[in-house]
């Protein structure tokens, strides 16, 4: 059943819920010290591998089912169950800390992040439309972004100090406390959909007795096949979002082998933070480039990411930082272009399909990263990297020829 508020919400109260949402969602105090709570455990690397393919692949596997479900039910239902599925997964660590523990703690992980892609967007893009103000849509997606960053960072700057005072029980007791204020929050979304808004038409090709979540995946789906400007937007998705997304992990990597000390990595990474955090503050003038102007941003973080790379200094890390914030507003600009595409009422499995796109493609980034590093070292791996995003590039501009 979807519920409906007496009053109509502002754009206001739907902005300040999302930042409120996207901070608290990764304001996870483990975040920096869950991988030496699993050595801390006794965990050799070769489990805890394994335990990033079991998130990995619980994302994948119910990344679409999910957003099906948010387009058959409520998606603010969907927003606020999300985070309550890492809360338990924190309280399991903490508590019973084993493999068997974290591994159905990373399924839960998987699960919770899950739940809440597709359906954030298409709720933030639903309830805009519906105001008749979906042009503020990318600069909202923006600053969420920028909210997660900065959430990240006060995690990083806190995890230290709490851990000093309680051990690693007293840093999942505040993960676990910030994933129930996360629910709390969303439990405020507004939300102001008709029976008519939810589920796929009955003249979409499924059948009437499936189940309504199975048919607004099928429609969802079937609209992505059928509709060229969705797949393509879907697909540029991933085509963006992947590459950089796993290189943000070998960042430390990079910034060690510039040869300063151990200590100094964390600053080198801050402009790396710095960078993503001014792209997502950059919406309003990134969606003024045209589709030339699109691919020439992609080009220039390419070449600045390969540069900063090559340099093999810690000054390089400056061109790194601004390429990281091309790359941020090159991913939140493409999610505006798909959402902008859809017209039917399965925008979250749409939406979720282009998620489950960019996860697969990253553990295959994951992959080559790992043989090419292998062979040739860091800096060259990360400008290897970088080529498909030139290929992406020549792409566009041919697509707009």
């Amino acid at each position: 059943m979807i519920v409906t508020s007496a009053r109509v919400p502002t754009t206001r109260r739907l902005a300040a819920t999302l930042y409120g949402y996207a901070f608290l969602t990764d304001f996870i105090l483990l975040y920096p010290l869950y991988v030496l709570l699993f050595a801390d455990t006794g965990l050799s690397v070769g489990q805890i591998s394994s335990l990033f393919v079991i998130w990995s692949a619980a994302g994948i596997v119910l990344e679409v089912p999910s957003g099906a479900w948010a387009d058959a039910v409520s998606r603010r239902l969907l927003l606020t169950l999300a985070p309550l599925l890492p809360a338990a997964a924190f309280a399991l660590w903490v508590l019973v800390p084993s493999y068997p523990a974290f591994a159905v703690g990373f399924v839960l992980w998987g699960a919770g992040g899950a739940l809440r892609s597709g359906a954030l967007e298409a709720l933030v893009f639903t309830e805009l439309d519906r105001l008749d103000a979906t042009g503020r849509y990318a600069r909202l997606m923006g600053r969420a972004k920028t909210a997660e960053i900065l959430s990240v960072v006060a995690a990083m700057g806190l995890a230290g100090p709490v851990l000093a005072l309680g051990g690693y029980r007293a840093v999942g007791a505040a993960s676990f406390a910030a994933c129930l204020l996360a629910a709390a929050v969303a439990s405020r979304f507004p939300e102001h959909r008709t029976a008519g808004d939810v589920g796929p038409a009955d003249d979409d090709g499924s059948d009437v007795n499936d189940p309504r979540w199975l048919a607004s995946m099928r429609a969802g789906l079937a609209e992505a096949r059928a509709d060229r400007s969705v797949q393509t937007a879907l697909l540029l998705v991933p085509a963006v979002a992947a590459i950089w997304g796993a290189l943000e992990e070998y960042t430390p990597l990079l910034a060690r082998d510039t040869g300063v000390a151990v200590e100094r990595v964390p600053l080198l990474l801050m402009l790396v933070w710095a960078g993503a955090t001014l792209g997502g503050l950059l919406i309003p003038l990134g969606e003024r480039l045209t589709t030339r102007g699109y691919a020439a941003l992609l080009v220039a973080a390419a070449l600045a990411l390969a540069a900063g790379a090559l340099a093999r200094h810690p000054a390089g890390f400056v061109l790194i930082g601004g390429a990281f914030g091309a790359f941020q507003l090159a991913t939140v600009l493409a999610d505006v272009r798909l959402q902008s595409r859809i017209t039917g009422p399965s925008r979250a499995t749409v939406t979720s399909a282009a998620g489950m796109a960019t996860d697969l493609s990253i553990i295959a980034v994951y992959a080559g990263y790992g043989v090419v590093a292998a062979l040739v070292g860091n800096p060259v791996a990360f400008a290897v990297a970088v080529v498909p995003y030139l290929m992406v590039a020549l792409w566009l501009a041919a697509w707009r020829s």
